[in-house]
C-alpha cells in the first residue's frame, strides 16, 4: 500500500472515530436531557456574563471581586423582574379565569358560526360542550381510562414539581461557579485540542462566540423591549389581558414572526370578545405596527444586527427541532447549536473552495499557512488540503 493510500486512510478513520464520538455525545445529551436543564441554562449565563467580569479584571478587580458583583447584579435584576411580573402576572391569570365564559359564548355563538358560514361545514354540534359532555358520558368507560391516567400523571406532576424547585435553587449556585471559572473551563478544553488544530479550533470558537454573544445579548433586550412596549399599548386599550399577552408575545420575540403574530391573534380575539367593536381591533392593529416598525427600523438593527447569519427559516427550523428531541434543553441549544454550525458551514465552504474537489484541474490556491507556534487566540487558521 502506497503512502498515500495509508493517509487516506489514516484521515478516514480519524474522521469517523470523530464522528462516532459526536453520535455518542448526542445520545448521552438525549438521555439527560431532563436533568440538565439547569446546567445549560447556567451555563448559559455564565458565558453571557464573563466578558463584563473579563473587563472588570482588566480594570484591576481581582476575579473573585468582579465575578461577585457581576453575580450581585445579575441576581438583583432577577429578582426584581420576579417581583414585578409575579403578582402582575397572577392578577392577569385571574383575570383570565374570570374571563373564560365570556371567551366560550364568543366562540360557540360567533366565532363558529362565522367559520359556518364561509365553509360550509356544520361545526357547532362537534365542537359544543354540552355535547362533549354527553360523548364523554356515554363512553363513560374511556373516560374512566383516560381520567386514571391523567390522575397517575397528577400524582406523579408532584415529582416534577420538586424536580423544578431544586433546579431553581440549583440555578443561581451553577450560575456563580460558571461565571468564575469560565476561563478555567475553556482553558482546559483548549489543552485538549490537537496541537495541531488548536489555531483553527481557537478561531471557529472565537467566530461563535463573536456571533451568538451578540444575538443572544442584543436578543434578549429586544425582547424586554418589545415585552413592555406591547403590554403598555394593549393595556392603554382598555385590554384586561394586555399585560399577558404582551408578555407572551415578547418572550415569542425569539422566533421570527411568532412574537407579531402572537399580537395579531390573541390581541385581536381579545379585543373583539371584551369589546365587539372595529376601533379597538384597529388600535390592536396600530400597536402591531408600532412595535414592528421600532423592531425592524431601530431594535434589530442597532442591538442585534446580522450577528447570527441565519434565516428566519432555519431559526423556526431550530427551535422547534431542539424541542422536538431534547425537550427544554434542546429549546436552549437550539440557536447556540444553529449558530456554532452556522459557523462551521462557512469554514467547511472556505476549506471546499480550496481544495482540489473544486479547483479540478486549475491550480490551487490554497490560504495561507498558520504562523509556526501561532497561540491559539491568533486569527491563523489551519489551511491543510480539504
Amino acid at each position: 500500500m502506497e503512502d498515500t493510500d495509508r493517509d487516506a486512510l489514516a484521515t478516514f478513520l480519524g474522521r469517523l472515530q470523530w464522528g462516532l464520538l459526536a453520535l455518542l455525545a448526542l445520545w448521552v445529551l438525549w438521555l439527560l436531557a431532563p436533568v440538565l436543564t439547569p446546567f445549560v441554562l447556567a451555563a448559559l449565563l455564565g458565558w453571557l456574563g464573563d466578558p463584563l467580569v473579563d473587563r472588570m479584571q482588566a480594570r484591576g478587580v481581582p476575579r473573585n471581586g468582579a465575578v461577585i458583583m457581576v453575580f450581585a447584579v445579575m441576581a438583583a435584576v432577577t429578582l426584581l423582574a420576579v417581583l414585578l411580573l409575579v403578582p402582575m402576572l397572577q392578577r392577569q391569570v385571574v383575570t383570565l379565569v374570570t374571563s373564560l365564559p365570556n371567551y366560550r359564548e364568543w366562540f360557540v355563538g360567533t366565532a363558529l358560526p362565522w367559520l359556518e358560514s364561509r365553509t360550509g361545514l356544520e361545526l357547532v354540534p362537534y365542537l359544543d360542550p354540552a355535547r362533549l359532555f354527553t360523548l364523554a358520558r356515554e363512553h363513560w368507560e374511556q373516560a374512566g381510562g383516560a381520567a386514571a391516567t391523567m390522575l397517575g400523571y397528577l400524582s406523579r406532576s408532584g415529582f416534577a414539581v420538586l424536580g423544578w424547585v431544586a433546579n431553581v435553587v440549583l440555578l443561581p449556585v451553577l450560575t456563580f461557579f460558571f461565571l468564575r471559572d469560565w476561563d478555567l473551563f475553556v482553558s482546559r478544553f483548549a489543552a485538549l485540542v490537537p496541537r495541531d488544530k488548536a489555531p483553527t479550533v481557537a478561531r471557529l470558537a472565537r467566530e461563535s462566540s463573536e456571533v451568538l454573544g451578540g444575538f443572544l445579548r442584543g436578543q434578549l433586550l429586544v425582547m424586554l423591549i418589545l415585552g413592555v412596549l406591547y403590554a403598555i399599548g394593549l393595556r392603554a386599550l382598555g385590554l384586561d389581558l394586555g399585560i399577558l399577552i404582551g408578555v407572551i408575545a415578547g418572550l415569542l420575540t425569539f422566533v421570527p414572526y411568532l412574537g407579531p403574530a402572537t399580537i395579531l391573534v390573541l390581541g385581536g380575539i381579545a379585543a373583539v370578545v371584551q369589546f365587539g367593536d372595529w376601533q379597538h381591533l384597529v388600535g390592536v392593529l396600530a400597536v402591531w405596527g408600532i412595535g414592528q416598525v421600532i423592531e425592524s427600523y431601530w431594535l434589530t438593527p442597532k442591538l442585534v444586527g446580522d450577528r447570527i447569519g441565519l434565516h428566519p427559516v432555519v431559526v423556526i427550523f431550530a427551535v422547534f427541532a431542539g424541542g422536538t428531541l431534547f425537550g427544554f434543553t434542546g429549546m436552549l441549544l437550539a440557536l447556540p447549536v444553529a449558530a456554532i454550525g452556522n459557523v462551521l458551514l462557512r469554514y467547511a465552504y472556505e476549506r471546499y473552495t480550496h481544495s482540489r474537489l473544486y479547483a479540478g484541474h486549475a491550480p490551487i490556491m490554497l490560504p495561507p499557512e498558520p504562523a509556526a507556534g501561532a497561540e491559539p487566540g491568533s486569527p491563523a487558521s489551519d489551511a491543510g488540503d480539504a
